[in-house]
């Protein structure tokens, strides 16, 4: 009888079962307010085993890619990295444009101690370069992904001077570490579970109410990038309809991030659609766990909003110029977000610097973002991870376009 139930759920979509967790979910929030904590244990147990192989296998995967990338075979982790900058860049300046256009008002609740803020973007640049010269086991260890990424890369290419059994067992301990993972992704519709019942019996959507128009703005934000921005940035590539591709990422991939909030943590369901969508494995093995890393386009649409919602609340005037610096500012803070949950927050204080506003409010207005982080880290998250996936296939179709081979249809 259990075969039968799990051959069910093996033939069951996994998103079909995401929304009946979601339901499940609320109706046990509702009904039984007393099964939350043990409930959402299966939350927290789901959550921690992901981020727990995600590191590890960012690293297996990229040093395998590497060394086993043969000379003059062609890949496209240029241009993706091109459209991951592009992307961040133009979601900053929708959440500017959207900041001036629906000015927000910060209602200030007690905001969290500062831990290690930013106070200019000289830091920003010189934290990330010491993480990725951090010791390599304390990267794993902490789950520094730039580090990771930095001594990956370097042994990848050290290793591609290895003799083929070396490379071969990198490369199986990769695909080992997957399959892990693989097993975690099918337990998925519990862990939503868990925490969609710890989430509704907290009653933190309640205090979501006092920032209705903020949500609404960066919420909308985050929708306008992943359905007009990105689609447009998509065509520029590929020169065919954008919303298949784009629809499908969102479905196979905002979903699982939308409640994991960690773009680390959502590594390998992104790595299993690049293959279900047929895509290069030396272009995404290396381009998915980078944009984890650097492709932030909602990281950068939260600390520009959040920084000119305090503005905008502290009467400050912005002109055009300082609009402009706003959107680079975000951009390269954003690249430098930790890949989990709620990694941009603690980088707000840096653009309200550059308003003046003091880091005392600037840590109020990071108070304000853990307050509604139940749906904007969530979104954001949604976004960032779909969007890896989503460029990198629209780089590897505008290479085979180019070379007049037929791209494969949605």
């Amino acid at each position: 009888m259990l075969n039968a139930l799990l051959d069910r759920l093996n033939r069951t979509s996994l998103v079909l079962q995401i929304v009946m967790a979601l339901v499940l979910g609320g109706l046990v929030a509702w009904l039984a307010p007393a099964a939350a904590q043990p409930a959402s244990l299966l939350g927290t147990l789901f959550i921690s085993a992901l981020k727990a192989v995600a590191p590890i296998l960012v690293f297996l995967l990229v040093i395998a890619a590497i060394s086993n990338h043969r000379p003059g075979q062609e890949t496209q982790i240029k241009p993706v990295i091109w459209l991951y900058l592009i992307g961040t860049l133009a979601a900053a300046c929708v959440g500017v444009a959207a900041s001036m256009l629906f000015p927000s008002v910060i209602h200030f609740r007690e905001a969290p101690a500062a831990q290690g803020v930013p106070g200019a973007i000289s830091t920003v640049l010189m934290n990330v370069l010491k993480s990725a010269f951090d010791n390599p086991v304390n990267a794993l260890l902490q789950a520094n992904y730039i580090g990771i990424l930095a001594w990956a890369i370097a042994l990848g290419v050290a290793l591609r001077h290895a003799n083929e059994v070396t490379r071969t067992v990198l490369d199986d301990l990769g695909k080992g570490i997957t399959r892990i993972i693989q097993g975690i992704i099918r337990l998925a519709p519990f862990g939503i579970f868990g925490l969609v019942v710890a989430t509704f019996s907290e009653g933190g959507l309640d205090a979501l109410k006092d920032y209705a128009h903020l949500l609404i703005v960066l919420v909308g934000c985050m929708l306008f990038v992943a359905l007009v921005v990105n689609p447009v940035i998509v065509w520029t590539q590929t020169r065919r309809n954008p919303y298949p591709l784009v629809l499908t990422c969102l479905r196979e991939s905002a979903v699982t991030a939308f409640f994991t909030r960690s773009s680390a943590a959502n590594i390998p369901v992104n790595l299993a659609l690049a293959e279900k969508l047929k895509l290069d494995e030396d272009t995404y093995s290396i381009s998915i766990p980078l944009g984890a890393t650097i492709n932030m386009a909602g990281a950068a649409i939260t600390i520009s909003v959040l920084s000119l919602a305090a503005a905008h609340t502290l009467g400050i005037a912005v002109d055009i110029p300082t609009a402009i610096l706003l959107c680079v500012l975000a951009s390269i803070s954003a690249c430098g977000a930790s890949g989990v949950a709620g990694g941009s927050l603690l980088l707000i204080p840096l653009a309200c610097s550059l308003f003046g506003i003091s880091n005392d409010v600037a840590m109020q207005v990071v108070g304000v973002g853990y307050v509604i982080g139940v749906i904007q880290d969530s979104i954001e998250t949604a976004l960032n991870s779909s969007t890896d996936v989503l460029f990198t296939a629209a780089a590897w179709r505008a290479a085979q376009r180019k070379a007049g081979e037929e791209v494969p249809r949605i």
